[in-house]
């Protein structure tokens, strides 16, 4: 008897390629990965490598095959989006995170099949009116994103919020507010890498790490905080919300305990047992205005849903990810 078909959009990024990676390896779904694998010197055809995904999809071709595949299809996860905060391209971007998005919702609810997304912890802007996840349509339209991206994020969650009132959604749907995923196969993203990922070179090769110097009198330097999240318990809540059968909302994805910059970049040096060596360097003045000192996931609806698996901590994290990919000659999952 065949098995039931999951399709990852974005299926070979950070995030899609854990999520396959996982589904792989528990077997009870066909995994289809639709992507644009682009430069194969950037690697990202790696992140997929290792498993055996059923098929590849490329974007052009998405609806037809779609079309063709829908009677075997349980759901999409939709990770696929222009995740760069810095992006130039505004029209490349609300292409790739609202309409596509946009598209893929109304073709899930027409044919009844459950519907994941990635939106951001970016919706929430500066942070000053809280990192809660509430996601009636008044809350939605209060959020003030700082960038295009997070903009197009939060477009989505209000169009899915709104559709969603109306009665026109999937049966089963979730956004997913990613806070600060770390962990392997996010080499591909360049300047968008963890910070774990981006100071590990130093780390290995002896070197003193750079971060931030504190621009506000009340934070440390290098105690800005953020709510860092192992890509592992993303992918832990991601496929608990695909698979429950009647879950509609849009939720956090983060530890609950956010963590100063010093912290993870201590941690990568104790990780191969380093004392930390770190200098603070002044912050570019053009991101000062809109820098967050502070990020933490409100986890309190997902947990009242019925969520209860805890969250690897920070230091067990990162050795993970240095330990058991960084360190090794071959990093990919």
């Amino acid at each position: 008897m065949s098995k039931p078909v999951v399709l990852i959009t974005g299926g070979a990024g950070f995030i899609g390629s854990n999520i396959a990676a996982r589904l792989c390896a528990r077997g009870d779904y066909e995994v289809v990965v639709c992507d644009r694998l682009r430069d194969a010197a950037d690697g990202k055809w790696r992140n997929i490598a290792k498993h055996g995904v059923s098929d590849f999809v490329a974007p052009d071709a998405l609806f037809d095959w779609l079309d063709g595949a829908h009677r075997r299809l349980d759901g999409i996860i939709h990770m696929g989006a222009v995740s760069s905060t810095t992006e130039p391209d505004a029209d490349r971007t609300i292409h790739a995170n609202f309409t596509l998005s946009r598209d893929l919702w109304s073709w899930c609810s027409a044919r009844s099949k459950p519907f994941v997304y990635a939106s951001s912890a970016a919706t929430y802007g500066d942070g000053s009116l809280g990192f809660d996840d509430a996601d009636g349509e008044e809350r939605l339209k209060s959020l003030r994103p700082l960038n295009a991206y997070g903009w197009s994020k939060a477009l989505f969650d209000l169009y899915a919020r709104r559709e969603a009132d109306r009665g026109d959604a999937p049966p089963s749907w979730a956004g997913v507010k990613f806070f600060n995923v770390y962990g392997p196969n996010e080499y591909h993203k360049g300047a968008m890498r963890s910070v774990v990922a981006q100071v590990w070179p130093r780390v290995r090769d002896g070197e003193r790490v750079p971060l931030f110097r504190s621009h506000r009198n009340d934070y440390a330097d290098g105690g800005q905080l953020r709510d860092f999240v192992h890509v592992d318990d993303a992918v832990d809540l991601v496929l608990w919300l695909f698979e429950q059968e009647q879950v509609a909302g849009i939720y956090n994805c983060g530890t609950g305990k956010a963590r100063s910059f010093a912290d993870l970049a201590e941690a990568t040096f104790r990780a191969v047992d380093r004392e930390p060596a770190i200098d603070y360097v002044d912050m570019p003045e053009a991101i000062r205005p809109n820098y967050q000192y502070f990020t933490e996931a409100d986890m309190s609806r997902v947990r009242a849903l019925g969520y209860g698996r805890p969250f690897v901590t920070l230091e067990d994290g990162v050795h993970d990810y240095v330990t058991g990919y960084l360190a090794q000659a071959d990093p990919y999952k």
